[in-house]
């Protein structure tokens, strides 16, 4: 066992993290066993405990809760390549030994010194004779040493037709090349968009000397600036190499580096060193290491482009499922996340119930994430958005000539499901006529596009919505009692906002920390007097009207609290009318009122003086003053 996080998002993002026997806590705190410098993690956010080979995660009563998979978790066990979100930061939990066949590299260490101050011998592209085969092939017959190279050169091309990964593409290249220039250790590197440089591959020849490769980091943007290829054979000696304390002690006699161009930029170098000065490099080296590089940019660069592709559909997802993710730990809501995971890995059809704005389209997405269809789309399709008349066809798709305006053939939302999950959101307000067509669908897995006789068949999970009775629809005749059974084969209900207060105010807090960082602001909170405001409202409209309140007081607010006057006018009246705010609350909200008289008293009823003893900007002041109902007690 080898068990360790890795950071792929966030402030540690590339960190790996060995865990051990005992407690390994996150936080922000410098006392836990990693510190998360991310202000959304809190001071001791989480423990990772392990016992006997096992691990469990327990969330430290924190501010933005732990989510494990995209879900929020207090309690956990945790397996092989389970994902943890903690704020902004998103780790991989790893077990086992998974290095999916990818080549060992030892280190490298960048130099960052000045290593040579004269001339070299340095290659022009025009003059490497490998990359003129018809000028070279028709002045002259290969020699031993030659013919031997254009071997290697074979080797390179077919090689790279089974190598799109970029290691495995650096470690054949590197490999191939040790093989035949007497260099002591190499290193292939990569140049980023950014420009910085990083290795893909690194070695020494003799396993017997294996460890960090020196690389110096000006030689290598010489070469990547000039797209030319150096060597070197008197590093040490050469009155114009002002050798580097790390090449002075690795002994380091000979260097041979050569660009890797492709479509004129130069993505990468092949960095070789040697350290007998015995062997020094050739000529012949040089133009075989400038050949190989130029057969092998092309491949270079498109292992180089699906990498960078790679790592963006990463990240792409990652925002998808931090986006989407549900906050609370109410036990409303820790039924919620027990139903997903056993829900999940599995296809059954699931019927979501509960009020408008409860986050049903939320538990959906968290069914389809946490599925084996996560790779494929999700399609969400809602029935009171679309007109009757063009339900069916965008349900089911239609042929070229069905009806008065379709000139074309029209794929539905049901073919574009195929392979991942097909929401039905609000299925309540399907119309009478579908359901037959749909209830087909749920069983047979078939159906006809409009104005087409062609039988199609779709691989799609369904999970429906409906904030309606169903029950009662179906003895008024405006539901199908069959199609209804089919839905309701898997079942879980989404509690309404009022019914676990616990969770309204990190909800809250989770909305405020997002917008806030849309809006690049720096860090806010709520005043006592709006978080127990926000406590007490009933959120008619559940979530989605708590989330539009917080984005509304965001843009209100100029200070960095949000006072109970930043909150919409409907949140505010029913805080005030609910009484009682609690003695603390009550106290800090005296305090205040007390802080403000004393400040105008002192200020002569100056608002803008006022404003500066207070320390408070004099648009804020403005507001506490009507928050707190000063306004016929100061003397101005």
């Amino acid at each position: 066992m080898n068990p360790r996080l890795v950071a792929v998002s966030g402030p540690l993002s590339g960190g790996v993290f060995r865990l051990s026997d005992g407690e390994f806590t996150m936080g922000r705190s410098e006392l836990n066993s990693l510190m998360v410098p991310d202000r959304a993690v809190s001071r001791r956010h989480c423990v990772i405990r392990a016992d006997g080979g096992t691990f469990k995660l327990i969330d430290l009563e924190s501010r933005n809760g732990c989510f494990v998979n995209n879900v929020p978790v207090h309690e956990h066990p945790l397996k092989h390549s389970d994902r943890i979100a903690i704020g902004d930061s998103y780790f991989i939990f790893l077990v086992a030994d998974d290095r999916r066949g990818h080549p060992s590299s030892e280190t490298v260490a960048m130099d960052d010194s000045r290593v040579i101050s004269g001339q070299t011998v340095q290659l022009q592209p025009q003059d490497a004779v490998y990359l003129q085969p018809r000028h070279f092939l028709a002045t002259r017959k290969p020699s031993g040493r030659e013919a031997r190279d254009i071997e290697a050169l074979l080797k390179v091309c077919q090689a790279l037709d089974s190598s799109h990964d970029l290691a495995t593409l650096a470690k054949g290249l590197l490999d191939l090349i040790l093989d035949l220039v007497q260099a002591d250790r190499g290193a292939v590197l990569v140049r980023e968009a950014s420009g910085e440089i990083r290795p893909a591959y690194a070695r020494w020849r003799d396993a017997d000397h294996a460890g960090t490769v020196i690389v110096s980091r000006q030689l290598v943007r010489d070469v990547l600036a000039d797209k030319k290829a150096l060597m070197c054979n008197d590093v040490l000696q050469d009155a114009r190499i002002n050798p580097t304390e790390s090449m002075v002690a690795s002994s380091v006699t000979a260097l041979l580096i050569t660009p890797i161009v492709a479509r004129e930029q130069s993505a990468g170098v092949i960095y070789l060193a040697a350290s007998n000065p015995l062997r020094p490099f050739e000529a012949a080296d040089l133009q075989l290491a400038a050949g190989l590089a130029g057969v092998a940019a092309p491949a270079f660069e498109s292992a180089r482009q699906l990498e960078r592709l790679q790592e963006e559909n990463r990240r792409l997802h990652e925002e998808i499922a931090i986006e989407h993710r549900m906050v609370g730990n109410s036990p409303g809501m820790e039924q919620v996340y027990r139903f997903i995971e056993k829900a999940a890995p599995r296809d059954a059809t699931v019927l979501i119930t509960g009020e408008s704005g409860t986050g049903k389209e939320l538990v959906a997405r968290a069914l389809h994430l946490n599925s084996p269809r996560a790779s494929g789309p999700f399609v969400a399709v809602n029935s009171t958005a679309l007109p009757e008349n063009l339900m069916e066809s965008g349900l089911f798709g239609h042929e070229k000539g069905a009806f008065t305006g379709a000139v074309a053939t029209q794929k539905g939302l049901l073919e574009a499901a195929n392979g991942g999950t097909l929401f039905l959101d609000e299925i309540g307000d399907m119309p009478l006529s579908l359901q037959p067509k749909l209830l087909r669908v749920i069983q047979e897995r078939q159906f006809e596009r409009v104005g087409g006789t062609e039988t199609l068949k779709v691989d799609i999970r369904i999970v429906a919505a409906t904030h309606r009775n169903l029950e009662e629809m179906i003895r008024s005749g405006s539901f199908r009692q069959d199609l209804y059974f089919r839905f309701n084969v898997l079942s879980v209900q989404v509690p309404s906002l009022r019914e676990r207060r616990e969770d309204i105010v990190p909800l809250a807090r989770y909305f405020l920390n997002r917008e806030r960082r849309r809006e690049r602001r720096p860090e806010m909170e709520f005043s006592p007097e709006a978080e127990a405001c926000l406590k007490e409202y009933d959120w008619p409209g559940n979530v989605r009207e708590l989330e539009n309140a917080i984005e509304q007081a965001v843009v209100m607010t100029s200070g960095d609290v949000i006072e109970l006057g930043d909150l919409s006018e409907n949140v505010r009246d029913c805080g005030e009318k609910a009484g009682s705010l609690g003695l603390f609350h009550e106290t800090v909200r005296e305090a205040r009122k007390q802080a403000i008289i004393k400040a105008f008293k002192q200020a002569r009823g100056n608002y803008t003086e006022a404003a500066r003893v207070l320390g408070l900007h004099v648009n804020y002041l403005h507001r506490l003053i009507r928050t707190l109902n000063l306004k016929g007690r100061l003397k101005t």
